[in-house]
């Protein structure tokens, strides 16, 4: 049986899934440790890509051609875009896009990578809809949202580049390795969902905020992650 593929960008988003696994063997590829195992009753394997778009896309890129994997979901932590989405509650992708590719010069919308088919990149429906499920199920103290993620090599923490980048793209939140997972997954034919726990506000707070809030943040993605894999 194919594995589901798990990617976190930092240790602390994965370590408590590598921990609760069972059976484990490591691979060490292109400076990533690839655990596969057992987890929930599923095989799995676990992985830090390492922060940023290049790295998230080599990892998934790995994952497509040495574990066969039949899904890939991408755990973490993000900034919200939207004044009602809160510190703590979970952004499920619709799509992903990169909000930092620009080549409107050449006739192309904003966001859009050149010579590619689609503007964004769409999530598995049937992935989304049973993350906004389980995350009802056990984390019933947040909300859970469906939306578009943007991913940009860049940290967001100024409200004047938030507002850009929202009134661009109109996203719920933004992140920094979402989109190239998603960028992969779709060139591979590999389904994919993209798990976001909202650690800041993506404004002139998000410095102070997220290291405050970011334990939190996890906690709630890996209970989701967990949730997911017992019914899939």
């Amino acid at each position: 049986m194919n594995p589901i593929g798990i990617i976190g960008a930092m240790d602390e988003e994965v370590a408590c899934l590598k921990e609760k696994m069972s059976g484990v063997r490591i691979t060490t590829k292109a400076m990533m440790d690839f655990y596969q195992g057992t987890l929930e009753g599923k095989p799995v394997v676990v992985v830090r890509s390492g922060i940023g778009k290049i790295n998230a896309a080599v990892c998934t890129q790995i994952l497509a051609d040495d574990f066969q994997v039949k899904a890939v979901i991408n755990t973490g932590i993000a900034g919200s875009l939207r004044s009602w989405i809160d510190i703590g509650d979970i952004v499920i992708s619709t799509d992903a896009l990169h909000h930092d590719m620009d080549a409107t010069n050449f006739g192309y919308p904003l966001g859009q990578v050149p010579r590619m088919d689609v503007l964004s990149f769409k999530a598995d429906e049937a992935m989304a809809q049973l993350a906004k499920e389980v995350c009802e199920e056990v984390n019933p103290e947040i909300h859970a949202y469906l939306g578009r993620v943007v991913s940009g090599d860049q940290f967001i923490a100024d409200s004047e580049v938030k507002n850009r980048i929202l009134e661009n793209f109109g996203g719920y939140c933004t992140e920094m390795e979402g989109a190239a997972i998603a960028h992969t997954a779709y060139l591979n034919k590999v389904p994919f969902v993209i798990l976001r726990a909202i650690s800041d506000k993506a404004d002139n707070s998000a410095t102070m905020d997220y290291p405050t809030f970011e334990k939190q943040a996890i906690e709630h993605s890996v209970r989701l992650t967990m949730g997911m894999l017992k019914r899939m």
